[in-house]
């Protein structure tokens, strides 16, 4: 057997993802280009070129071209595997290529990257991978199909382990870690610093970058009073109590989605919200102030209906107030309001503040954010953070309860957000918080170990921390704040 057939076949044994049946064909368009790759190439380029988003570009081009079941799967791991693993692939295309990827136009990069996703980590024949492909670019990049075909051709002699050994061959273990990885080096070096900053043990970090690129379930949360989570499809989630994850890549196929009786929302994202509901609070209204695009709101509108109160949602972009509105379409105790969070007057007896942050905890699901964020995006974002934080306890009322969350672990909108507000309110003669003991809170909700979440001590309180490696969820972070009374 010749050496790059043995590679090839060790590849394929290997390998993970959606197997093509028919040796990797699928159903065409009229213009006779593979739909699932051309769905995928099209998602690829507009989030190099456009900045779109991923997750909310797929769905969208998934429910209008009404595709099967096993076709938007493919699209979808085509997609999301090719962003996740892209620093990676850059690196084994600049090889291949024998040029700097900011030199490849983007047409046929984002096919590239499309390609070096099927070759090197899914089991798709060779020969499917690469005409499928170079299919797809031909369309709207003729000129560019024969150097796409060439380039995927060497990328096709040597297998993913091989390729990895050759682009970090005399480079640093942070540097090999980002290649393998796909992570900016700057993250990979705030990731560690997050470990040890939440009190856990740095040499967890290669397991953290890796969940960051396991493909995750679409989740779904049951809006509590309106749904019981036996109803949905799928499998019940090991911590939400309202949670389930579906096997769908279109979820409003589902009906209760459609109808806004369940949300997709991950399994992290929903504690943050029943953790608020749980801690004992005065009767009154509820405040989600940066409510966008809605999951949390839901959860929250939902909790309050229970007991005859309501919520008011606020966030500074019209159109976000528009997803909350229709997050929330099957409440009647939920106002959406378009009003900047830090200008809620209150007294609000129970506010969310889920502060806008760099998503560091929420890569395996937006994974073109680790491309799109810098390390100076942190020292803008702390500012707006604390601000939001200090208006949040402002506008609690005396016995209520705060919930600062974000999906991100980075120590720097995490606990010292949390420190340093705390600190300036003591010093401005207002010592009237407490940090209530978030991980016994969602120890409760989970039936899990406190400790399973715990993060630093403050006081008798205790801050906590998800992380995808260990709870197969976003990695939010959550402080529960009560004001004296």
């Amino acid at each position: 057997m010749a050496e790059s057939e043995r590679r090839r076949g060790q590849r394929r044994r290997g390998a993970a993802g959606p197997r093509r049946s028919g040796g990797g064909a699928s159903p065409r368009s009229g213009a006779g280009v593979n739909l699932p790759r051309r769905i995928a190439w099209e998602v690829l380029l507009d989030v190099a070129t456009k900045d779109s988003y991923a997750n909310l570009l797929l769905p969208a081009k998934l429910t209008r071209t009404r595709m099967n079941a096993q076709d938007a799967a493919f699209a979808t791991e085509l997609t999301y595997g090719a962003l996740r693993r892209q620093k990676f692939y850059d690196a084994v295309i600049e090889s291949a290529a024998r040029r700097r990827i900011d030199a490849i136009d983007a047409e046929p990069l984002a096919a590239m990257r499309l390609g070096a996703h099927q070759l090197l980590a899914m089991r798709v024949p060779d020969h499917a991978a690469l005409s499928e492909t170079v299919a797809v670019v031909k369309r709207n990049a003729a000129k560019t199909a024969g150097f796409v075909n060439a380039v995927l051709r060497r990328i096709s002699e040597a297998d993913s382990r091989e390729w990895l050994e050759r682009v970090t061959a005399g480079t640093s273990e942070t540097t090999r870690l980002a290649i393998e990885h796909s992570h900016p080096e700057w993250i990979v070096r705030a990731l560690t610093q997050a470990l040890k900053g939440h009190e856990r043990d740095a040499g967890e970090l290669e397991a953290l970058l890796a969940a960051d690129n396991a493909p995750a379930k679409v989740g779904v949360s049951a809006l509590p009073g309106l749904l019981d989570r036996s109803e949905l499809p799928g499998e019940a989630t090991p911590l939400s109590p309202i949670g389930a994850t579906l096997d769908t890549a279109v979820p409003r196929e589902v009906r209760a989605v459609a109808d806004g009786r369940a949300r997709v929302q991950d399994e992290g994202s929903a504690l943050v919200a029943l953790a608020l509901a749980e801690v004992d609070a005065p009767a009154g209204t509820w405040a989600d102030l940066c409510a966008g695009p809605g999951g949390k709101a839901a959860v929250l509108g939902a909790a309050a209906a229970q007991r005859g109160e309501a919520v008011a949602a606020f966030d500074s972009s019209e159109h976000r107030v528009e997803l909350v509105r229709d997050s929330t379409q099957a409440l009647h105790n939920v106002t959406a309001e378009v009003r900047d969070g830090r200008e809620a007057s209150g007294p609000y007896v129970r506010v969310l503040v889920d502060v806008p942050c760099s998503g560091l905890g929420a890569l395996r699901r937006r994974p073109e954010a680790r491309y799109r964020r810098q390390p100076e995006d942190i020292t803008a974002l702390t500012g707006l953070q604390r601000e939001l934080l200090g208006a949040a306890l402002d506008a609690c009322a005396p016995g209520g309860v705060v919930a600062y969350s974000t999906c991100s672990p980075h120590y720097a909108e995490t606990v010292l957000i949390v420190d340093e507000v705390l600190r300036t309110r003591a010093q401005n003669g207002h010592e009237d918080v407490e940090v209530l003991d978030a991980p016994s809170v969602l120890a409760a909700i989970t039936g899990a170990a406190a400790d399973d979440f715990a993060s630093v001590s403050r006081g008798e309180g205790r801050c906590a921390q998800l992380w995808p490696h260990l709870h197969n969820s976003d990695g939010m972070f959550l402080t529960l704040l009560r004001k004296a009374e």
